[in-house]
């Protein structure tokens, strides 16, 4: 009896948690600022990586002369392609 109890007010007290973390969410995202984690490279550099595709440049390459990862390249490359579809 006693262990339902607990189990009880533990469900409730998770569903205040996620109740909670969302509406703080929502907030922020109302209030325009940005989530998750912040972007390795600037417009400037996105900019740079894209020229460098263009001129097939290996995606390695690319990355060691932006000091970052493959994947941030691949990334940067994968946005751009659908900015330019219709």
């Amino acid at each position: 009896m006693t262990m339902q109890v607990l189990n009880a007010v533990a469900l409730f007290e998770r569903d205040l948690l996620i109740e909670r973390t969302q509406s703080g969410l929502k907030r922020a995202k109302s209030e325009g600022k940005p989530l998750g984690r912040p972007s390795t490279v600037n417009d400037e550099q996105k900019k740079g990586v894209r020229d460098d595709l263009a001129k097939e440049m290996s995606v390695s390459a690319i990355a060691k002369k932006f000091r970052t990862s493959r994947q941030t390249i691949m990334r940067v490359r994968d946005d751009g392609s659908r900015s330019v579809r219709p």
